[in-house]
């Protein structure tokens, strides 16, 4: 028989830093509490870097095969769009939500109840098609190019799936065994990359400086094909959605913040110095990109042929690689390769990243995930068991999966540029609102243009935003008895009224409140005795539980005291259902008294299905059966279970 011992320590290793956890209330939200001091803004800006920098390895083909000639003017529009653009809206995005929520967070803040539920699932629909195809993409074309190399051609032939599935597959290993070593391989394949690319543009250069001939040619054949200036923008304006990719890395440079260090004095509350570092990050990652593709789309425009960067052709997805061949040598050449091959491996990391940090601070909150969601290395397995479906679907073809990650960069970006508008409109900036209304329109603009071009994108990613609003729904059915209060504090009032009745059978009717007059309850005490054949002389608290916003899964429960009309001793609870605040309450005075609790409902009418679906949307309906079920799960000892009577 097999032991249990490594059964047990494998769940344990599985599910470390769960029980670390710990609740914190803000907004009703559950939030993991920091287990490390983070890193230094720098080492972070790599671990996002990987996804932003490495799109330099087939972000200049792209930009030549759309815009042709123009391909510098239209990559100066990108530029233009990153820096007075996306980037502004992310420095105020990471104002707004400086534990990496990010724009989603803003966003849930207008809307609430199930509406606020169903739209944050949307956007995390669109960010999980942004997130995962970045780590599928990318490692489809690092294997492409592997597969494309001259020394490696002829062995990998027909193999690129299998190549894919591995570099994926490796991708999830490096999360499984710890988040600050995927940090520490992220640095080290950044800093060799932006070196060989600076070797690649400086050589670059010098050819296009001393063959006097090639500019002159370039600019003689772009007036003559398009004309003068004002058509050459406006059609670089035209072609720029196609170069949305170059805008890739924002938002996963948000989603990592919490790694970012910050000051010795930061707070949960306010981390300015945290606040203070991301800008760092996400200014220096904008500019140091912003450089790089004005300068790559340049020389790989005036350098390489046009027929090169069709199909087939030997820049085809690798327009640097195809310089650092031509004018270095293929020693260089194939360093370079490696070297691509790698971030574009890796690229998957801040997008995993991004996952680890954005889905368990929702789907675990709205019930709709498991509770081993907040743990680390399961997510990673279940990231990477969607990556591999992915792969397989798009037979890990590239350009089959670009639209998608262009619609998820730009639906993100889109969402980011609305929601930091509408906080600039609150906050009564009106020069800020005006500014961020118009990035707003450039970046709907482009995701509709784009979404019109490439509608597989859409699609894409309405399949996950299908499949996670699926698999939320029949998770929060799994969990609708599940005991989730994640706390309880009593005033005063509360404390006495439970230490006055303690010394005696304990007793309470759970009241839905109507028009509060004596009357409601001096009938409803009535009632009561009558139906549970009580004496005269038995002592009661009235229990009542107002329902807040029902689309919440998981909230503390504040318990408070009050006597009415004189005589009527009343304790009111505020919940997102009352099945479980009450079950909540009875386990609280049972082990605060020592004592097991009584209390009396009434039957509610209506049929079970009707009121079952009435609890799981609005947190009533038959309570006192679920309230029943709910303390069954909770406390599995009958002989310790709160009493739970109906009349």
């Amino acid at each position: 028989m097999t032991s249990p011992v490594p059964t047990g320590r494998l769940r344990a290793w599985m599910l470390e830093g769960l029980s670390d956890m710990a609740r914190h209330q803000q907004g009703g939200q559950a939030v993991p509490e920091r287990r490390d001091h983070g890193q230094r803004w720098w080492r972070v800006m790599c671990l996002t870097g990987v996804d932003y920098f490495s799109t330099l390895g087939y972000q200049p083909g792209i930009a030549a095969l759309a815009a042709g000639l123009l391909s510098p003017v239209a990559t100066v529009v990108l530029v233009v769009v990153t820096l007075a653009g996306a980037l502004p809206v992310y420095r105020r995005v990471a104002e707004e939500s400086p534990r990496g929520e990010g724009s989603i967070a803003m966003l849930e803040r207008l809307l609430s109840f199930w509406k606020g539920k169903l739209f944050v699932l949307t956007l995390l629909g669109f960010a999980a098609t942004d997130f995962l195809i970045t780590i599928t993409l990318s490692a489809a074309d690092a294997s492409t190019h592997l597969v494309e190399n001259p020394h490696l051609t002829e062995a990998l032939h027909g193999k690129q799936m299998l190549i894919t599935l591995l570099l994926v597959a490796l991708l999830g290993a490096v999360f499984m065994k710890g988040f600050l070593e995927a940090i520490g391989v992220a640095v080290a394949l950044v800093g060799v990359y932006l070196a060989l690319n600076v070797v690649v543009v400086v050589v670059g250069l010098w050819h296009v400086a001393t063959a006097g001939h090639v500019v002159t040619d370039w600019s003689n054949a772009l007036t003559t094909q398009h004309g003068n200036v004002l058509v050459m923008v406006g059609v670089a304006l035209l072609v720029f959605p196609k170069l949305a990719l170059g805008l890739s890395g924002f938002e996963t440079g948000v989603a990592v913040m919490p790694h970012v260090k910050g000051d010795a004095s930061d707070t949960e509350e306010r981390p300015a110095g945290r606040i203070r570092d991301t800008k760092k990050l996400l200014t220096t990652a904008a500019v140091i990109m912003s450089c790089f593709l004005i300068a790559t789309s340049f020389i790989t425009t005036l350098l390489i042929p046009a027929d090169e960067f069709e199909a087939g052709g030997k820049a085809n997805g690798r327009a640097l690689a195809y310089l650092a061949h031509e004018y270095l040598g293929n020693v260089f050449g194939t360093v370079y390769d490696v070297s691509t091959i790698c971030i574009l491996w890796f690229a998957g990391a801040s997008a995993m990243a991004g996952l680890l940090n954005l889905m368990p601070r929702y789907l675990p909150r709205y019930g709709m995930a498991p509770h081993w969601a907040r743990a680390v290395r399961p997510m990673v397995l279940v990231f990477t068991l969607v990556a591999f479906l992915v792969t397989w679907i798009f037979d890990a073809d590239v350009d089959a999966q670009g639209g998608a990650y262009a619609t998820g960069v730009l639906v993100l970006i889109s969402s980011a540029a609305i929601a930091v508008t509408i906080a600039a409109r609150k906050a009564g900036q009106r020069n800020w609102t005006i500014a961020f209304g118009v990035i707003s329109a450039v970046f709907l603009y482009t995701t509709v243009v784009n979404v019109f071009e490439r509608p597989d994108g859409v699609k894409i990613g309405a399949c996950f935003i299908v499949g996670i609003m699926l698999i939320s729904l029949l998770s929060r059915l799994a969990r609708a008895f599940e005991l989730r209060i994640t706390g309880i504090s009593t005033d005063d009032m509360a404390e006495r009224f439970i230490r006055d009745i303690s010394h005696r059978t304990i007793r309470f009717i759970a009241n839905e409140p109507d028009r509060r007059d004596a009357a409601e309850y001096r009938d409803k005490i009535k009632q009561i005795r009558s139906d549970n054949d009580l004496p005269a002389e038995e002592d009661f608290v009235f229990v009542e539980v107002t329902v807040a916003d029902p689309s919440e899964f998981e909230a503390g429960l504040v318990v408070r005291g009050e006597v009415l009309h004189d005589r009527y001793r009343v304790l009111t609870l505020e919940s997102s259902s009352i099945p479980n605040a009450l079950a909540a309450f009875l386990l609280h005075v049972r082990d605060t008294t020592g004592q097991r609790p009584h209390i009396y409902f009434e039957w509610t009418e209506g049929t079970p299905f009707a009121n079952f679906w009435r609890f799981f949307l609005f947190g009533q309906g038959e309570v006192a059966p679920v309230t029943r079920e709910v303390l069954r799960e909770a406390e599995p000892d009958r002989s310790r279970r709160p009493r739970v009577h109906v009349g």
